[in-house]
């Protein structure tokens, strides 16, 4: 007679396998003063760890599950997401696994760390929201985010948010928003990790307006072909701007980017990515009651 399986155990077990795999590629930073911070090795020879967490650009150590320890250099960071990229001197352990798709509310998960050199800890809790755009205490804007109900200990920032498999669904940080932690996306945080790879820095695009939402009346919604409530009144455009030379004016509504709808000023900072940049890239706006579509060259926001 078979033995029967206690499914809180299979349970269990399944996620003590999950926290072991992504263990492996889950490494201690030790790059501040303080209590030192987790990181992902995301790539071969490159760790994907929490910008505020280091406060030195070399003699960075980073210390795999295996015993290995490294040194690392700082190649660049990205304070909109609190992420930063390390090359690591040698190599040390396997690489992290990346979930096919981000998580999703309601879904269980594990955020990972490993604060010390006793190993990896871990925080069980569920996807409680997603969103984004958001505007940070900072001033910047960071694209996505996913909140979790898990628990932050002290040196998580940078490690990784899992799923049930042990894949990555996100990289989390407790230094964006004051007083609690975000979970920066993995599709967002891997595009901000090759940026930072092969640049320094993160490109991002710019127009070179000022905006306010304002209501779309019937008649420019009829004129437009479709159902849109607001668009964004231009309150300022700056002097020799990619929207200046493109032919933007003050007064215009800008209500579409790129054949996308464009209702909210955080949400159009959103939409200029660092693949924009240096394109021609159409941008439908309502001037006296008629829709136009203007071409403009999207810049490089400094």
């Amino acid at each position: 007679m078979s033995e029967t399986i206690n499914p809180l155990t299979a349970f269990s077990n399944a996620l003590a396998d999950a926290a072991a795999k992504a263990g492996e590629a889950t490494v201690l930073v030790n790059g501040r003063r303080r209590m030192p911070s987790s990181g992902v090795h995301f790539a071969a020879g490159l760790v994907l760890t929490a910008s505020h967490t280091v406060e030195r650009e070399e003699a960075i150590q980073v210390l795999f599950g295996s015993g290995v320890q490294t040194g690392a250099v700082l190649v660049g960071r990205d304070p909109s997401s609190d992420l930063a990229v390390l090359r690591l001197e040698q190599a040390g352990g396997p690489v992290a696994s990346r979930a096919a798709q981000d998580g999703r509310v309601g879904q269980l998960v594990l955020s990972l760390g490993r604060p010390s050199e006793n190993g990896i800890e871990a925080s069980l809790g569920v996807v409680s929201s997603a969103g984004g755009p958001v505007r940070l205490h900072g001033g910047g804007l960071l694209e996505r985010y996913l909140r979790t109900d898990t628990i932050p200990y002290p040196g998580f920032s940078g490690g990784p948010l899992v799923d049930a498999e042990g894949s990555v669904l996100g990289i989390n940080t407790s230094g964006l928003t004051p007083g609690s932690a975000l979970t920066i996306p993995a599709s967002l945080a891997w595009n901000v990790a090759d940026a930072l790879s092969q640049h320094g820095h993160v490109r991002r695009g710019y127009l070179g307006v000022r905006s306010q939402p304002v209501e779309l009346p019937s008649a420019a919604q009829q004129a437009l072909g479709r159902e849109q409530k607001t668009g964004l009144l231009l309150v300022g455009v700056d002097d020799g701007s990619p929207a200046a030379q493109g032919g933007l004016m003050l007064g215009d509504v800008l209500v579409g980017l790129g054949g996308q709808v464009v209702e909210d000023p955080d949400v159009l900072v959103g939409m200029l990515s660092g693949s924009l940049v240096g394109t021609t890239t159409p941008v439908e706006i309502v001037r006296a009651g008629q829709p136009q579509t203007l071409s403009v060259v999207v810049g490089e926001r400094k």
